[in-house]
């Protein structure tokens, strides 16, 4: 760890966490079948020179090492303890540590906020006695450390029995303990090691964020891959992120959560719309973090990443030596939007002026018989000199398999290389791989992984700039009405329609149509669903007394400020633009296909905000259905600089600390320089 670059607290927890003098194992076991005797077997096959003192009142030794019957009664200083103690003995453990003064200590034991209610108020009451005491903790419910740079092992994971500790460049924070240790054997299998490893467990305390500002710190890292079930201290993980794109060391993260099950739902058709896997995407674009959707990919694309900016473009260059595996991962970046760019003529030309055929094609495919090393090589160099893509894959056939060092060489002589070369070997070629690492070099097993890290890089973005904004003025009150809503969303700068509010239907006598006629109430959210808004309406004084008639039957306990009555306003297309305050990842705001198709075509953008106008014209290019808004085919123009401008405007809101969420929904766009009317508006504060 750079002691320069740290605070003096963080370099004392760093040596606590992963260069302990003095360990002490508090419900230590003589007993080979049980957990408990793991950690003391692993430190000892991995020559630990620090002192390991077992904690055990029943017994005078364990492993032929000295036990102390109570952690209060160790002579000397401790450094770390690891508590393997029930559950129920885990208080009182801790307070022996805070007796003793020991800084960390890693909890294995279970029975805390994973059981349910009493089980996190156990683990609330424990975190409010560490803190008091001055301990930091990890877990509980975690499997530990493995500090695998100076080859200590604070950890009771099985994996380890079966596999050597093999040193690397790779820190691994991972939410799950038993896939800290999948991914430190299939890592081994590859020959690729680990730095430092963390189990966070229930992350009472130390969390991801925090570990992983201490570990892009760290010397002995070059990357930092995280295994995420959930986000816990989004803030510092955002930190650690911006700090590690200063330091040039990336942060990749597989997360768990992409499918719909669980989706949280909210007042406004945005937070049923927002699933985690949105946000997840969200705060890793925001904050520089790449992200990896398979498992081999979290530890195989660091490779080809480290030493690499994030890119200016989204094109990659293939070559191979075997049509088929390449197209297998050909066919999953398109999938993905990425495009495959094919060679321009000055580099077939200077090709055919070394007598290398290279055709006018996306994918070059070397023909059998003149796809060895040598001419792979020249044309791999020239793609990567030629400037028309930012990202390289070279896919190699049998002799991956039958001649590793030949294929060793068609990739050597590009290194060191500007652009990033993925390397995926087809047939099974385990020797290759090996020999790739040893070598540098980005090498993947299968079609899967090698996409997945090359679809990573090229998204990956450096960390969003602070966006300067004008925090908007709300008015008092939990929910706002719709034309209270649309009043404040007017001072943002985004126009409403137009709508005045009447009590009565003759309130309303001589007020021309067609008009769209809304019951205005707090209490009915969704008003279409309620049959609550008559629209293209010429009788406007009956269709008013009607809606109050339809609320006071249906809706009796209902708050209603009256009617709402606005001109018919045509356009282009309608659409929502929302905001909420996640409390995982902290406020985003959302554009997707909006009105009664809100949540029937689920298609939207999400970011954190606040933007600016770029970033939201950005958001309005994912948007499929939006290509209509370009002049497609033709059709008319619309007003896409004031849709940007009104997407910025809105995620303003994320300076009010006090909205949780608001909508509008619809947000009609019209003609190019005809602008965008916010026809309905809902806002709820927190």
């Amino acid at each position: 760890m750079g002691e320069t670059d740290t605070t003096t607290r963080d370099v004392t927890l760093f040596r606590a966490l992963f260069r302990p003098r003095s360990i002490a194992l508090i419900g230590a076991s003589a007993d080979p079948a049980k957990d408990n005797s793991r950690a003391q077997r692993l430190l000892a096959r991995e020559g630990y020179s620090g002192r390991v003192i077992p904690v055990n009142p029943s017994r005078a030794e364990i492993m032929g090492v000295a036990t102390a019957p109570d952690i209060r009664g160790v002579d000397g200083d401790v450094d770390h303890a690891i508590i393997m103690v029930p559950g129920a003995a885990v208080a009182d453990a801790i307070a022996g540590c805070i007796e003793k003064r020991v800084p960390v200590a890693t909890i294995f034991s279970a029975g805390f906020a994973e059981t349910g209610d009493a089980g996190r108020a156990r683990q609330e009451a424990l975190v409010a006695q560490a803190r008091a005491g001055g301990i930091r903790l990890i877990g509980p419910n975690c499997l530990g450390i493995i500090s695998a740079a100076d080859r200590v092992p604070i950890t009771l994971n099985a994996a380890l029995e079966a596999e050597p500790i093999m040193p690397g460049r790779l820190a691994l924070v991972s939410q799950s303990g038993s896939m800290m240790g999948a991914l430190f054997s299939r890592a081994a299998a590859r020959g690729i090691g680990f730095s430092r490893m963390v189990s966070v467990g229930n992350e009472c305390d130390l969390g991801v964020g925090e570990l992983a500002e201490l570990l892009v710190e760290d010397a002995a890292t070059d990357a930092v891959l995280l295994f995420l079930e959930t986000f816990r201290d989004a803030p510092r993980l955002a930190a650690a992120a911006r700090r590690a794109h200063v330091l040039g060391k990336p942060i990749i993260a597989y997360k768990l959560g992409r499918s719909e099950i669980g989706r949280t739902l909210a007042l406004s058709h945005t937070g049923a719309m927002l699933g985690g896997d949105e946000l997840a995407a969200a705060f890793f674009r925001a904050h520089g973090i790449l992200r990896v959707e398979t498992l081999e990919g979290l530890f195989e694309t660091a490779r080809l990443v480290m030493g690499h900016k994030p890119p200016q473009g989204r094109r990659f260059a293939a070559l191979t030596a075997t049509g088929g595996g390449a197209a297998a991962v050909v066919d999953r970046l398109g999938l993905a939007g990425i495009e495959l760019a094919g060679p321009p003529a000055a580099l077939r030309e200077a090709m055919a002026a070394q007598k290398i055929a290279v055709p006018d094609a996306p994918l070059i495919d070397l023909p059998m018989g003149s796809s060895g090393p040598g001419p792979f090589s020249t044309v791999l160099r020239g793609m990567a000199e030629a400037g028309h893509a930012d990202a390289l894959l070279a896919v190699l056939g049998s002799s991956a398999r039958s001649n590793p060092t030949r294929a060793l060489a068609h990739i050597t002589p590009l290194q060191p290389c500007a652009l990033p070369i993925a390397v995926f070997c087809a047939p099974q070629a385990d020797e290759a791989l090996a020999l790739f690492e040893q070598h540098g070099i980005a090498a993947f097993r299968t079609p899967e992984s090698a996409a997945d890290a090359l679809q990573a890089y090229l998204t990956w973005r450096a960390p969003a700039a602070p966006v300067a904004a004008r925090a908007p003025s709300v008015p008092p009150g939990a929910r706002l009405n719709e034309a209270e809503a649309c009043a404040l969303f007017e001072t943002m700068g985004i126009p409403g329609p137009g709508a005045r509010t009447v009590q009565r239907g003759a309130d309303a006598a001589g007020v021309a149509g067609p008009a769209a006629v809304k019951l205005l109430s707090a209490d009915i959210l969704h008003k279409t669903d309620a049959g609550m808004v008559k629209l293209d309406v010429t009788d406007i004084p009956a269709a008013v007394d009607a809606l109050l008639a339809r609320a006071r039957e249906h809706f009796p306990a209902a708050r209603v400020d009256g009617v709402l009555v606005a001109p018919m306003h045509r356009g282009l297309i309608e659409l929502i633009l929302g905001f909420r305050r996640d409390p995982e990842v902290g406020p985003v705001v959302m554009l997707g296909i909006g009105g009664v198709m809100a949540e029937i075509r689920r298609s939207i953008a999400v970011r954190l905000a606040p933007v600016d106008a770029a970033e939201a014209a950005v958001m309005i290019t994912e948007l499929p259905e939006l290509r209509i808004l370009t002049g497609y085919r033709g059709l008319p123009r619309g007003d896409v600089d004031a849709l940007a401008r009104a997407v910025a405007d809105f995620s303003a809101l994320a300076l009010a600390q006090d909205v949780a969420e608001a909508e509008i929904n619809p947000l009609l766009v019209k003609h190019e320089g005809q602008g965008v009317v916010a026809l309905d508006g809902l806002l709820v504060r927190s």
